[in-house]
């Protein structure tokens, strides 16, 4: 009898061991999985790149998702990451940036029942949910604040490209700072690389020779040099897409902040609450929180220049303010 009683005694703790196991990988199997394919300088670039992986790393502590990414150095050609992320079986793959965009619908029309996500592009695929920013309204109060800070009345832009998306930063700026003063002159230049630091400190250096004292660049870890080399100089800068005030903190006033960390946090949550993206294009300004200023620091603003600065980030908020795009 006792034996019999032993031999029961095993096999609930059987069964029930192997219950629990059954939870467990039917708990895994409904942990939302997420890829994404980084921009083209990938980890590393201070920007772009390193806001959206800290988004995802934010989602796995917070909302216990699961996520990979693919770098372009790792996996050679943006479609061939694409691949390998879906092929993983990722509930949702992001491509980040809008030069993936051409790779990222070849691949989406291959997988039409796969789910994902451009960043900073716009496609018209029903498969592909596009989210992009108003830069150019947080470029405008970065160029208000460039005006406010410059003694010579000249500035300097440096784009990574020459592209759409990057007109919009320079569209913004110059016309913030004509804003605060029409008389001030803007110089412009485009590094065509986002990944080369050391052409972006040249460039800020022929900048600052012809009498550029404030410089704003969005360009990748090519700006980190346009930063740096403007504290190196002496002279002010503005940093991009994150506070990059840890990069140069005796040259960045301000950083115009674009809110990619929080756009693919909150993303991913409402598609862990719903099993789907509601929108096909989701684009993020003043009022979404999706761009505005860091803290600023290095000079003081007067009272007046602080509400002057208020007032046109109302504005936008209210579109009172017409920013022409290129």
């Amino acid at each position: 009898m006792k034996r019999i009683m032993n031999m029961l005694v095993i096999l609930f703790l059987l069964i029930g061991t192997l219950a629990g196991c059954a939870n467990s990988e039917l708990k895994a199997k409904e942990r939302v999985k997420i890829g994404i394919m980084l921009s083209d300088v990938g980890l590393g670039d201070q920007s772009f790149s390193d806001a959206a992986f800290a988004g995802l790393v934010k989602a796995r502590n917070e909302l216990d998702i699961l996520f990979d990414y693919r770098e372009l150095q790792s996996v050679g050609t943006y479609e061939k990451g694409f691949t390998e992320l879906v092929e993983d079986g990722n509930d949702i793959v992001i491509g980040l940036g809008f030069m993936v965009l051409e790779d990222l619908e070849k691949v989406a029309k291959k997988y039409p029942e796969q789910q994902f996500i451009l960043v900073d592009s716009v496609s018209q695929l029903d498969n592909i949910t596009s989210i992009t920013f108003k830069e150019e309204q947080g470029s405008f109060l970065a160029g208000a604040v460039a005006a406010m800070a410059s003694k010579s009345n000249i500035v300097g832009f440096v784009g990574g490209a020459d592209v759409s998306l990057i007109h919009k930063f320079k569209a913004g700026f110059e016309q913030g700072v004509k804003a605060v003063n029409p008389e001030a002159e803007v110089k412009v230049a485009y590094a065509n690389d986002f990944g080369n630091a050391e052409l972006g400190g040249k460039i800020a250096s022929g900048m600052i020779d012809e009498g550029a004292d404030v410089l704003y660049a969005a360009a990748g870890f090519t700006g980190v040099g346009v930063l740096k080399e403007a504290q190196s100089r002496k002279k002010f800068a503005i940093g991009v897409d994150s506070d990059q005030y840890f990069f140069a903190e005796k040259a960045i006033i301000t950083s115009m902040l674009k809110n990619v960390d929080v756009a693919l946090y909150e993303t991913v949550k409402e598609f862990q609450g719903e099993n789907k993206l509601k929108a096909k294009q989701i684009e993020l300004g003043i009022n979404e929180k999706g761009v505005g200023l860091a803290p600023i620091r290095v000079i003081k603003l007067t009272p007046e220049q602080e509400k002057s600065i208020e007032d046109l980030e109302a504005k936008l908020s209210r579109n009172e303010l017409s920013i022409k795009l290129d």
